[in-house]
């Protein structure tokens, strides 16, 4: 199969990054360290987050999910979205520096209505609670200077994954108790050592900060932040809806690591680049955006193969939570037809991406879906 575009984006910043850039790859092909910086669980047993609501003039509490134009982490930012959203407890907007769109990694792009300004001038006081997910440029200033107006009004400020960075640039880190993405642990402790690491925490609170562990933890601190806002009742329908069983803090970071066996894996795929696969993922009116978010995440991970979306002519469509999925390929009068992977109402989100997992097993091998794995920081290889 023709290969159409690199997984490997240049214009991402690897540095700041949740998997091995190609020198770090090179390097750790010879040589692997693994350093135990990080304290092991802090800051108790509580899994039970507050959520900061301060704003008498609020009726329901105003939630803001913020994203980079130029490259945002796609299950960082579609899944609190889709989540929050659709268990009614808040009001959820979804915006960004500039209108137009956001590129997601490792796949996929968006419409995107509502800027920065937009949102400051509907709610100058500010929202109750604002999720910051992995961006290309942590530390984009435009947008640091945001969340630490939206801080200092009084909001909650939740880092998912490696949006833990933009927080510590932001320097609302300084003496928090904090967790992170695996990978990025170490150098977090250097560039931020006046914050308190810790790990086995999906999720950490400390006062107004929360941050969280990698990619997958985007699901469990969802969960949690349905509860704080809504109630354990609305958080358990939340968490049936999408085949959730338990959302709690638990975690063991040591389970995570790049060993030689992974890099082998990931150079053999690179390797291949002529079998790269393509893997076409139809959008229609009330496709659910978290099963879509976690599928394309898996399938644009394997360094063999990236999803794109793919729909029919003149036939736009939104998502169940109303977001709108820019099409990469539109699907009439297409003159070869690719591997094509189908996300229907017939299963719950997590189904979908445990498929997609089985999938990835089935194409590429196991160790290419525990490298996967890995990479998105999901318990149980």
């Amino acid at each position: 199969m023709k290969l159409k575009t690199s997984l490997i984006n240049p214009k991402f910043n690897h540095k700041n990054c949740i998997f091995p850039s190609l020198n770090q790859f090179t390097f750790f092909m010879f040589v692997f360290l693994s350093l135990n910086l990080w304290g092991d669980s802090p800051v108790g047993n509580e899994d039970q987050l507050k959520v900061h609501l301060n704003k008498p003039n609020h009726k329901i509490p105003i939630v803001v999910v913020i994203g980079e134009n130029q490259y945002t982490e796609l299950t960082d930012f579609i899944v609190p979205y889709g989540i929050l959203k659709r268990s009614h407890v808040a009001k959820v907007y979804a915006i960004a520096e500039k209108k137009g769109k956001i590129d997601f990694f490792p796949a996929l792009s968006m419409e995107i209505n509502s800027s920065l300004k937009d949102f400051n001038n509907l709610h100058p006081e500010g929202a109750d609670l604002v999720i910051v997910p992995a961006i290309h440029n942590a530390k984009n200033e435009t947008i640091i200077r945001w969340i630490q107006t939206q801080y200092n009004s009084g909001a909650t400020i939740v880092g998912i994954c490696d949006g833990v960075w933009t927080l510590g640039y932001a320097g609302l880190l300084k003496n928090k108790n904090v967790t992170g993405h695996w990978y990025s642990k170490e150098k977090l402790s250097e560039v931020f050592p006046d914050s308190i690491w810790h790990k086995n925490k999906r999720y950490i609170q400390d006062e107004r900060i929360i941050t969280t562990s990698g990619v997958t933890a985007s699901i469990p601190i969802s969960l949690a932040l349905v509860e704080s806002i809504g109630g354990r009742k609305k958080a358990e329908e939340m968490a049936q809806s999408l085949g959730i069983r338990h959302w709690d803090s638990q975690h063991n970071t040591d389970e995570f690591n790049f060993d030689w066996k992974q890099y082998l894996t990931a150079a053999k795929n690179l390797f291949f680049f002529w079998d790269y696969d393509t893997i076409e993922i139809p959008v229609y009116e009330g496709i659910d955006e978290i099963s879509l978010a976690l599928v394309a995440d898996v399938y644009s991970r394997t360094y063999q193969s990236k999803a794109i979306t793919i729909t029919y002519k003149n036939k736009p469509s939104q998502s169940k939570s109303g977001i709108k999925f820019i099409s990469e390929l539109i699907e009439e009068g297409k003159k070869k037809k690719q591997t094509l992977f189908e996300i229907t109402e017939k299963k719950k989100a997590f189904e979908w991406f445990e498929q997609s997992l089985s999938d990835v097993e089935k194409r590429y091998g196991l160790s290419t879906k525990r490298f996967v794995k890995t990479q998105l920081e999901f318990p149980g290889h």
